[in-house]
């Protein structure tokens, strides 16, 4: 599973993680980079979510930007 949210939506959580995490989507993409090496979509979401208490829509959002942007996004989780 990667996105159940339309691209819309995907985008509207992406412009809003700034101002409710205080920190641009770039540090958070970089977090998941440094983050543990998990391979599922949902243990890297769960991650951000422990260990940076995220909500899970801007946590799942920063995921599948990462995929995204990994090229990694039509894998099958």
């Amino acid at each position: 599973m990667s996105q159940d949210f339309s691209d819309e939506t995907h985008q509207n959580l992406l412009s809003r993680i700034p101002q409710c995490t205080g920190r641009p989507v770039s540090d958070w993409l970089q977090a998941v980079d440094d983050g543990p090496a998990f391979f599922r979509f949902e243990e890297r979401v769960s991650w951000l979510r422990g260990e940076h208490n995220l909500a899970y829509g801007h946590a799942k959002a920063i995921v599948h930007e990462h995929d995204l942007r990994r090229g990694r996004a039509a894998r099958k989780y």
